[in-house]
C-alpha cells in the first residue's frame, strides 16, 4: 500500500438536484516510477461527503489492466542518453545587474511601469501598467488591470469514472494556492530576480512560497526591426534587438504544470501566455497497439495498455483596458474582397479593411464573435481621437 497515492478531484456538475459538496478519489500505482499519472487505478469510485466527513459511495466490481511502469520515467537522475542529457545552461546576465526596479510592488523597466501582486485564485496580477511618453513626459496608462481568470479543463470520455472529470483550475484549485518554487536557471534564467509569495491558506493562516514569481530581462536573439539602406551614401544598417520583461509564475494543478508568463516589450504591447506542461492524463485499456482498436477509445494510444484522454484547455482572462482612460471600446477589422469596377486598370479584384466598432448593448455579440476566432481578422481597442491595436 505504500505505493499507492491518492488525491482528491473536483466532481463535474450534470444537473443534479442536490447540493452535497463531495469530492472524488482518484488512486495510482507508483511502484518502479514517479510518474504515477501514467499508472492509474481504474473502476474504483470513491466519493467523499465534504459537509458529513464521510465516503458516501464505493464501488469496486471492474477488474481492469494497469499500464505498464516501463518508460514513464521523467527524472533526469533515473533517465540515460540521448533522453535525459544535462545541457548547458547559458543565459545573458548583464554586468551592473538586472536592467529593471522593483520598489515595493511597483515594477520600473525601459518605459513601463507595473504594479504585480500575488493572488490565492488567479496568481500574478498585472495593473497601472503605464508606458512613459517621450513626447508629452508623462506615463500613459495602457492596462489597469489583467490576470488570468479561469482555466477550464473538460475531458471527452463519457464513460463511468471519467464523465465527470471537468475542471476549473483557477476557481476550484487556485493558482496561487498551487504555485510552486521556481528552480533557478531552469524555471528562470541567470539575471532573473525571484520574489517571494504570501498568502492565506484555507485555515487563514500566512503561507509563504519562496521563489513564487521572477522577473528576467529576455534575450532571445530576436529582431523587433530592422532596415537597410544601400542606395544613400554610407549603407545604412539600422538593427533593434528584441528585449523584453517578463513576469512568471508557475502553478502545478495535479497532473499538470501551467506556466504562466506576462511579457511587456519597448514597442508598447504586453504579451500574455500560459504554457501547459506536466504529464498526461491517462486510461488504462485492454489494448497494445492501435491495430486492435475497432471502437471509439476517446483518446489516442500512446503506450501499452494506456490512453491519453481528448480533452481541452479554455484560459479565460480579466483584461480591464485603460488606454489612456476607461473611454476605449473594441473595434473588429475584416479584410474583405472586393471587385475593381472603374475599368481603369486590368486589376479584377483586391481586398480592403472594414471596420466594425462595438456597442454597450451589443458588447455580448461582440464577446461571442471573439470566441469563434478567425486569422482573417483583428481586434483593434479605439478611443475617441485615438486608435490603437
Amino acid at each position: 500500500m505504500s505505493d499507492v497515492a491518492c488525491y482528491t478531484v473536483s466532481i463535474g456538475w450534470f444537473g443534479e438536484k442536490n447540493s452535497k459538496r463531495e469530492l472524488k478519489v482518484d488512486c495510482f500505482y507508483a511502484e518502479g516510477t514517479a510518474n504515477m499519472f501514467l499508472r492509474p487505478i481504474e473502476d474504483i469510485k470513491i466519493h467523499v461527503d465534504f459537509d458529513e466527513m464521510r465516503v458516501s459511495e464505493y464501488l469496486d466490481r471492474e477488474i481492469t489492466t494497469l499500464p505498464k511502469a516501463d518508460g514513464t520515467e521523467y527524472r533526469l537522475s533515473h533517465m540515460k542518453p540521448p533522453l535525459g542529457p544535462r545541457m548547458n545552461n547559458k543565459a545573458t546576465v548583464t554586468a551592473n545587474g538586472p536592467g529593471f526596479t522593483l520598489e515595493g510592488n511597483t515594477v520600473k523597466w525601459a518605459n513601463w511601469e507595473f504594479h504585480l501582486a500575488f493572488d490565492a485564485r488567479v496568481g500574478p496580477i498585472i495593473s497601472l501598467a503605464s508606458i512613459y511618453d517621450l513626447e508629452q513626459h508623462k506615463y500613459r496608462r495602457v492596462l489597469y488591470r489583467g490576470y488570468v481568470s479561469e482555466l477550464y479543463i473538460p475531458y471527452q470520455d463519457p464513460s463511468e469514472g471519467w464523465y465527470q472529470r471537468s475542471f476549473f483550475d483557477s476557481g476550484e484549485f487556485g493558482f496561487g494556492l498551487t504555485a510552486v518554487p521556481l528552480e533557478p536557471l531552469n524555471d528562470c534564467p541567470a539575471n532573473a530576480v525571484f520574489i517571494d509569495g504570501y498568502l492565506a491558506n484555507q485555515d487563514g493562516l500566512p503561507v509563504k512560497t519562496s521563489n513564487a514569481l521572477c522577473i528576467f530581462e529576455r534575450h532571445a536573439g530576436d529582431i523587433m526591426w530592422r532596415h537597410t539602406e544601400s542606395k544613400l551614401p554610407g549603407d545604412i544598417r539600422e538593427v533593434r534587438p528584441e528585449v523584453s520583461l517578463v513576469v512568471r509564475m508557475v502553478a502545478t494543478v495535479g497532473n499538470y504544470d501551467y506556466i504562466l508568463d506576462w511579457e511587456l516589450k519597448p514597442s508598447g504591447s504586453i504579451k500574455s501566455g500560459v504554457g501547459l506542461t506536466g504529464v498526461l492524463a491517462v486510461r488504462p485499456v485492454t489494448y497494445t497497439n492501435a491495430d486492435q482498436i475497432k471502437e471509439e477509445a476517446h483518446g489516442t494510444l500512446v503506450a501499452e495498455n494506456t490512453v491519453g484522454v481528448y480533452h481541452d484547455h479554455f484560459i479565460n482572462y480579466y483584461l480591464d483596458l485603460h488606454i489612456d482612460g476607461d473611454a476605449n471600446s473594441f473595434v473588429k477589422t475584416n479584410l474583405v474582397t472586393k471587385n475593381n469596377t472603374n475599368g481603369k486598370t486590368p486589376r479584377k479584384s483586391y481586398w480592403t479593411v472594414e471596420k466594425r466598432q462595438s456597442r454597450p448593448n451589443l458588447m455580448l455579440e461582440f464577446c461571442w464573435e471573439l470566441s469563434r476566432w478567425s486569422s482573417h481578422w483583428r481586434i483593434r481597442i479605439r478611443k475617441p481621437k485615438l486608435d490603437t491595436r
